[in-house]
């Protein structure tokens, strides 16, 4: 966590290196740091979004309708989880997907897939965790080689023509299938326990904080695409938004300083939250707290592919979707997405990608200077001086700790003892000069070469 604060502190700084640019209308320059890359950085966050909206494409078929579903743990869960991130994070994705599937399958009949993504964090950047799904309303049928569309049952009461599946029956599949996972980990020695939740190390103490939670109606709700028609390009930057980023973006944040930090947060209980926003005042400290809450284990992933869209099946799983497609014989713009001609052309994409003068607006950047950016393991080295001053105290702190507890001297002696030490040795010797050989130059060894 500490080096993840460290590297966002640094990000688009000197101290990463960069490019340095001349403009050949103004003569200004201009010094483009290189960014820190950490998927925590909001200011990288804007990669990452067209990183994921390029992946997502090649997903996406026209004529198909796409759903945003969202899976979300109760908030105790959302709480434990702090102490246990891989464990509760399988869980959520796990349980999501095979509720998913299995009521899919059942209801619509046909082979599902889906891309999900955690979020941990709610407007006001507390505890909430929970996935958004991206998933087809159709697919192949199981029972019959054809194109199988979502479709509402007979009375329903679907007036917008969108349906996926029951939300009710998913909602119960997903908390019988959650809870079921969370008592085999506490079984299994895999649940981590403490603090809060100590006394859920009591056998009756558990048992009746699982009755609560099965008692309990957790939220899971499926969203139609955000227009009665759009096209599939639209559908993955609509999604993009909540499928990327962080707990909380610069705009949404009024005023900080070294006391107080304000922002803006959606107010009201209903799903996603109304459109309202109201300002919240933390303490700074408070407020990184939160946001600290958020950083993630590297061995977390927090996007993920299930089914067809899973990486052994998805090259067929496509093909096939396509191949039906092309067979249905019904009009696409009735139950797809209709087209739309909002791409941009290739040389306007080509205008977009040229770096602008920061001093004129004009697109006449030359790159005349670059750096390589540093390795971290150097940067953020305490007796490095790019290295920042809070963390090179800490790993300054650490680094005399690993002494004492793994060769019982204190830093100040173990540096004096090495400073001595090198000073007292002698030079190594000088390394014997190389013997060059020649044919013909000793008569004797060209003799014993020959006979070999």
């Amino acid at each position: 966590m500490q080096s993840t604060l460290a590297k966002l502190s640094l990000c688009r700084t000197r101290a990463l290196g960069g490019r340095t640019y001349q403009c050949d209308q103004c003569g200004e320059l201009s010094e483009v740091y290189h960014s820190c890359g950490d998927r925590h950085c909001p200011q990288c966050s804007g990669r990452k979004r067209y990183d994921f909206a390029a992946r997502a494409e090649q997903l996406i078929l026209e004529s198909v309708t796409y759903y945003q579903v969202v899976f979300t743990l109760p908030s105790d869960l959302s709480e434990l989880a702090l102490a246990n991130r891989l464990e509760m994070a399988d869980l959520l994705f796990t349980a999501a997907w095979k509720s998913l599937r299995k009521t899919i399958r059942v209801q619509q009949d046909y082979d599902p897939a889906s891309m999900m993504v955690l979020h941990t964090w709610n407007q006001r950047i507390e505890p909430h965790w929970h996935v958004h799904a991206l998933v087809p309303g159709g697919g192949p049928n199981l029972s019959g080689n054809r194109w199988k569309q979502a479709e509402s049952p007979e009375g329903a009461g679907n007036s917008d023509g969108h349906y996926l599946v029951d939300a009710i029956s998913l909602r119960e599949s997903f908390r019988r299938r959650a809870l079921s996972h969370l008592k085999r980990l506490r079984r299994q020695g895999k649940l981590k326990l403490g603090g809060k939740f100590a006394h859920l190390q009591d056998d009756a103490q558990w048992e009746a904080f699982c009755e609560k939670l099965a008692s309990t109606e957790w939220v899971s709700f499926i969203q139609p695409p955000p227009t009665p028609s759009c096209s599939a390009d639209q559908v993955v930057r609509y999604l993009s938004r909540y499928l990327t980023g962080g707990p909380i973006s610069d705009s949404r944040i009024v005023a900080a300083d070294a006391e107080e930090v304000t922002f803006l947060a959606r107010e009201g209980k209903l799903t996603g939250g109304e459109r309202r926003q109201v300002p919240v005042t933390l303490a700074t400290t408070e407020f990184i707290r939160r946001w600290c809450n958020h950083i993630q284990p590297d061995q977390l992933t927090k996007t993920r592919y299930f089914g067809g869209w899973s990486s052994p099946k998805r090259t067929a799983y496509l093909a096939r979707c396509q191949q039906l497609l092309e067979q249905a014989e019904r009009d696409s713009s009735d139950d797809g997405l209709c087209p739309t001609n909002d791409r941009l052309s290739d040389d306007q994409t080509a205008d977009a990608e040229l770096p602008r003068c920061p001093y004129c607006d004009e697109p006449a950047l030359r790159l005349i200077r670059e750096s390589a950016k540093p390795s971290w393991s150097d940067v953020l080295n305490h007796l490095d001086p790019r290295c920042p001053k809070w963390y090179a105290a800490l790993d300054f702190q650490e680094h005399c700790r690993y002494l004492m507890e793994t060769h019982g001297v204190d830093y100040e002696d173990w540096y004096l003892e090495t400073q001595v030490e090198s000073a007292m040795k002698p030079a190594p010797p000088p390394p014997p000069p190389i013997q060059l050989y020649f044919p013909g130059m000793y008569p004797a060894l060209d003799f014993l070469i020959e006979s070999f």
